[in-house]
């Protein structure tokens, strides 16, 4: 029998699974893949959010559609497409720090020093990452739909996020207790002093304890190894082999597994047995063997499906679907590439 790869088998194995990540440098296949997995789920009767987090507006170009920052519009039955506007939502998220500023101290206009210092923290990519994983969190937990796919921005191959929820819960824990300590200070000194003490709310612990859970159970989210799958998607070129090494060791680091790999832009090894194929597609499926075999030897185990190179650009329905088919199921199989690494 020969060993087929694709989703079907993934989300045979995982049936609680209902959040599918797509993570990876840009130009590799990303978002094509988020569409297809989402084209052919929603074909099955399941409601789909395909979610892009791309500033880039990758989604629109696939579906052909205008997307970026509309909310979520269906393009086929079940099928919903959200692209975020990363920009406006960090503008809403600062505009909101703004008043809540005025109103704790009941003032009308913000000193300039601390306006410095917020247009500084918007300058800051990890405001832009904030965003990103405060937009999906937002979408999950509203459990509109049966599945979600992500289609992550380029940056860190995604993974920077999971490293970044860590690193903010603890900080955010760290500055919580501070103003905890000092809030229970406060109180001792009004005692001294002989003052009568009223409890008042601390606004600002409040706002830090929220921001805290939030990053929680986003971290709790996407690394779920039950509910989601983190997949990178890669090319059969060096340098894309060398930053998938890179993110599995990043994964062990963060004591995650990654879900899998998905293989795209194979040129078929049949090419090379059919005789009315041209010399220039033999010298491609020639140029690809050295890093099919290097992709096999290294992540046979991790192969969550190979798409082969289509003969043209992916956009539209019916191209999504052609992709959808081999994201499934694919027509190149593990025996291919192991028949490939041994040439």
């Amino acid at each position: 029998m020969p060993r087929s790869v694709g989703f079907k088998y993934l989300f045979e194995k995982r049936p609680e699974l209902k959040i599918a990540i797509f993570a990876g440098k840009g130009g590799l296949g990303k978002t094509t893949s988020s569409a297809a997995l989402s084209y052919k789920l929603s074909t099955m009767g399941k409601r789909v959010l395909c979610f892009s987090t791309d500033p880039q507006a990758s989604l629109s170009d696939i579906f052909e559609k205008d997307l970026f920052g509309k909310g979520e519009i269906e393009i086929s039955k079940n099928l919903y497409v959200l692209e975020i506007d990363a920009d406006k939502r960090i503008k809403e998220y600062v505009d909101s720090i703004r008043q809540k500023i005025k109103d704790m101290y009941k003032i009308e206009e913000i000193p300039r020093e601390v306006e410095d210092y917020i247009e500084s923290a918007v300058a800051e990519p990890a405001m832009y990452e904030s965003a990103v994983y405060d937009a999906m969190l937002d979408v999950v937990s509203q459990n509109k739909y049966d599945f979600y796919v992500f289609d992550m921005p380029p940056f860190g191959h995604g993974i920077r996020m999971v490293a970044m929820a860590d690193i903010l819960s603890k900080w955010v824990d760290k500055i919580t207790e501070a103003r905890r300590q000092a809030y229970e200070y406060e109180k001792v000194a009004s005692r001294l002093k002989r003052e009568k003490y009223t409890e008042r709310e601390d606004q600002l612990l409040k706002e830090l304890e929220s921001i805290r859970d939030r990053i929680v159970s986003f971290s709790r989210l996407i690394t779920d190894p039950k509910g989601t799958a983190f997949t990178m998607v890669l090319i059969p070129e060096k340098m894309a082999i060398v930053d998938t090494e890179k993110a599995l060791k990043m994964f062990e680091e963060l004591g995650l597994r990654m879900s899998g790999v998905v293989v795209n832009q194979v040129y078929p090894p049949a090419i090379l047995e059919d005789p009315r194929a041209p010399e220039y597609l033999k010298k491609r499926v020639e140029a690809q063997k050295p890093f099919l075999r290097e992709i096999y030897e290294k992540f046979e185990d991790l192969i969550l499906a190979i798409i082969p190179m289509l003969r043209r650009e992916p956009r539209g329905l019916e191209m999504i679907e052609a992709v959808a088919k081999e994201l499934w199921e694919s027509t190149i199989t593990l025996d291919d590439l192991e028949a490939i690494s041994k040439r």
